[in-house]
């Protein structure tokens, strides 16, 4: 009797087997089969739409996954400068890849040795930083002048005298190289050089060294193989990713607290037990004339710029969202932002509803026009109030100091999130 069970059992085990596996199959925008669900044609026939097996490129080096999600968007501090151009909001945004790091001099230095042998004099003289930021009348910063963009000991140092323009088209230059690059090694996405080893082997030899052989510009985006541009963060984007709130989420949406930073607390140490303990968390000014503090026992380590990762990053894995170097985003800048918004993927790409012929720039009433950029984040020669994700300053798209550098953004495809 008892093996009759046995018997039973493993027949009815068999047949559930059977009927999992004959289970149609549902096509995903990874796997779309080979028919059309709505035509029933036949994908990739010899006259027929093109639809090739498609798997997911790695991310772009250096960037980071932020998963998007909803946040109160605003300043949390006290506005001293009175300016109520950042007033709370709730807003939500796509999931998107941004830069680990800030770019750094070595990272321009690469771009503009390219732009001199690809390009005409006149651009690269164009894509030069100013490294007359560093000059100050009272103060002897020479050397900075001279050697922080070139000298090998600042080369992973945060790149700074740069324009928002001059940002944009650095984003330009990266996007078309590292898709060239990706194409002509076959990265798969276990980041291997394995070939684009879609379909048989012969086909994927054809396929990887067309793609190699390509124009980045001229490669199709249905080719699967191109990666969404680089491009600045939007403001809504950098201000969502500085304060990281992902590390105050628990079991339900409620989160636990804001954040005045991009860390929890209101102190600019390290509150954690360990020999870390008591630490600086950025690079900063902490008031008038101390911008490291004494010899010895220098607080935060650095009297201007400090190395790329010198201090923790925040719960997403980002380093200086705070500090170091203020860095551009894409918005352009007008004081009333928070009232005229889309609430989700928020953007001010021009004067919209808030159009600059309102502002009076004629005679010198006002600065606001379409050619103001927003950046944000706090320096070395900030004080803490300016490193809060929420505050907010302007300066012309063509203009560069020593205080404002960037990073790269870029969309996630094929997330629903």
């Amino acid at each position: 009797m008892r093996s009759i069970g046995i018997r039973s059992l493993a027949l009815v085990l068999t047949v559930l087997a059977v009927a999992s596996s004959c289970k149609k199959k549902e096509p995903t925008s990874l796997k779309p089969g080979k028919t059309s669900s709505k035509t029933g044609l036949d994908y990739n026939g010899e006259d027929g739409f093109q639809v090739k097996q498609y798997k997911a490129l790695p991310a772009g080096p250096d960037l980071v996954f932020i998963e998007g999600g909803r946040f109160t968007m605003g300043s949390l501090e006290e506005d001293v400068m009175n300016t109520r151009d950042n007033l709370e909001r709730t807003v939500s945004i796509q999931s998107f890849y941004m830069d680990e790091s800030e770019v750094a001099n070595v990272h321009y230095l690469e771009y503009l040795d390219a732009v001199q042998r690809d390009s005409s004099e006149e651009f690269y003289r164009k894509a030069l930083p100013d490294t007359a930021v560093w000059y100050n009348p009272l103060s002897f910063n020479d050397s900075y002048v001279t050697m922080y963009l070139r000298h090998p000991g600042f080369r992973l140092y945060p790149v700074v005298g740069v324009t928002w323009v001059q940002a944009n088209d650095y984003c330009a230059w990266r996007s078309n190289v590292v898709n060239q690059s990706m194409a002509s090694q076959g990265t798969s996405i276990d980041g291997k050089k394995k070939g684009f080893s879609f379909g048989k082997k012969k086909e994927a030899d054809a396929q990887a060294e067309a793609v190699a052989s390509s124009d980045p510009a001229q490669l199709s985006v249905e080719s699967g193989y191109v990666l969404p541009p680089y491009r600045l963060p939007t403001e809504a984007e950098w201000e969502y990713a500085a304060k990281g709130m992902i590390g105050t989420q628990y079991a339900d949406e409620n989160q636990s607290n804001q954040r005045i930073y991009p860390w929890d607390g209101s102190t600019m140490r390290n509150s954690q037990r360990g020999r870390k303990q008591g630490q600086m968390l950025a690079n900063f000014k902490r008031g008038k004339g101390d911008y490291a503090g004494i010899a010895g026992r220098s607080n935060d380590g650095a009297i201007i710029t400090q190395e790329l990762r010198s201090y923790p990053a925040n719960d997403y894995g980002l380093y200086d969202m705070a500090g170091n170097v203020n860095e551009w985003v894409y918005d352009v800048y007008r004081p009333l932002s928070y009232m005229d918004f889309a609430d989700l993927n928020s953007l001010r790409r021009d004067g919209y509803q808030d159009e600059e012929k309102n502002y009076d720039t004629k005679n010198n009433n006002s600065l606001v026009s379409d050619r103001l950029r927003v950046y944000k984040g706090g320096s070395w020669s900030d004080v803490a109030y300016w490193l809060s994700p929420g505050t907010r300053r302007f300066m012309d798209q063509d203009s560069a100091t020593a205080t404002v550098g960037f990073r790269c953004a870029m969309i996630a495809t094929g997330r629903n999130k």
